[in-house]
């Protein structure tokens, strides 16, 4: 199965460098082109308290990039979600002693949900809102438009 030198080559190389080439070939057989999501782009968020002594409303930007939800504002919050194909969505916030989390449901253009947290009032939940600023390359079906854009066929 093995040369002689192939198999003197194996026995010489250390077993960091056998174990960082076999994780190297692993994740580039993943291609990120492969996790995008129809979602991905940047959303404006409107985050609305309905109980608890939090902001009655507060507009927040994200980003979402292969599925993956992150801040995309300048306030110092740590933003982690993650948004499945069929468009249900988990999210996290977290800013100094502040925490919330939510769940709702994207579709193509916008989003709801609701969403829970720790103030540095006390408890606050209420519901959000999202709507779509920009688009992300999207995944390509098999037949379908990338961007609502199809071909046209050339006459003849």
């Amino acid at each position: 199965m093995f040369s002689n030198s192939r198999l003197d080559l194996v026995r010489r190389t250390p077993i960091h460098v056998l174990f960082l080439a076999n994780l190297l070939t692993a994740t580039s057989v993943t291609s990120p082109a492969l996790a995008r999501s129809n979602f991905d782009g940047e959303w404006s968020v409107v985050i609305a308290s309905r109980d608890g002594a939090c902001a009655p409303t507060l507009r927040y930007p994200v980003t979402i990039t292969n599925g993956i939800v992150t801040n995309d504002g300048n306030a110092p919050a740590t933003v982690q979600g993650r948004v499945a194909a069929n468009g249900a969505v988990r999210v996290s916030v977290q800013s100094g002693g502040s925490w919330a989390s939510g769940s709702g449901r994207l579709s193509a253009t916008s989003g709801s949900g609701v969403w829970r947290g720790q103030g540095t009032s006390g408890v606050c939940e209420g519901t959000w809102q999202a709507e779509r600023r920009s688009y992300g390359t999207q995944v390509m079906r098999s037949g379908a438009p990338l961007y609502n854009y199809a071909p046209q066929r050339s006459r003849r």
